[in-house]
């Protein structure tokens, strides 16, 4: 590829695509939860993004694309260790990472780490995956039904139904926790 057409690549990548680096890494940290785990999905998201930049069609959805490559390397990444030898009690290293609050945590997760409690991070970690990647992506991140529908690839009648069921889900979880802190009355 000659000089012009590298440069070229590079300035439009980093015109489109590096904007959308912290949406993908809070989403990454969440789906990990674990800075380090994000920061490592992220990185081989964008090394995966760069190197295809050619498959990209400019003006299309790049978040969605975007998205697409990070779920497809955490799942393959998720496929590959869980064929190794080793195993790990995801149970303890997750109440472990709940618990934690690392010096690497980026300021933004600090903030809404503080308005949200253990008891709302629990609750959005227990719904199942199809519901916790819709709710995250619309609720924490603002994508609109959409751009969530594109990444997850279903229809937007289904990311609204999911939708509807996980915080149908979490309002339940959550009822105790609203009624301590007032936001809901005691006959809700």
């Amino acid at each position: 590829m000659p000089k012009h057409e590298r440069s070229q690549k590079h300035k439009d990548f980093e015109e489109e695509a590096l904007p959308h680096l912290d949406l993908l890494f809070n989403f990454a940290r969440k789906m990990t939860n674990s800075s380090e785990d994000a920061s490592d999905l992220v990185q081989e998201t964008y090394l995966k993004a760069y190197r295809f930049w050619h498959s990209y069609e400019k003006g299309t959805n790049i978040k969605a694309w975007l998205f697409r490559i990070l779920r497809n390397t955490y799942i393959n990444r998720y496929r590959k260790e869980s064929k190794g030898p080793d195993e790990v009690d995801f149970e303890s290293v997750q109440n472990l990472n709940h618990k934690s609050n690392g010096h690497g945590t980026p300021p933004l997760d600090q903030a809404l780490g503080s308005l949200m409690e253990d008891d709302v991070s629990t609750a959005i970690a227990s719904l199942p995956d199809d519901f916790r990647t819709v709710v995250i992506l619309c609720d924490i991140e603002g994508l609109s039904y959409e751009e969530i529908a594109e990444f997850v690839e279903c229809p937007i009648g289904t990311v609204r139904s999911r939708l509807h069921r996980g915080r149908r889900f979490l309002r339940t979880q959550l009822l105790e926790y609203a009624r301590k802190r007032g936001y809901a009355n005691k006959s809700n």
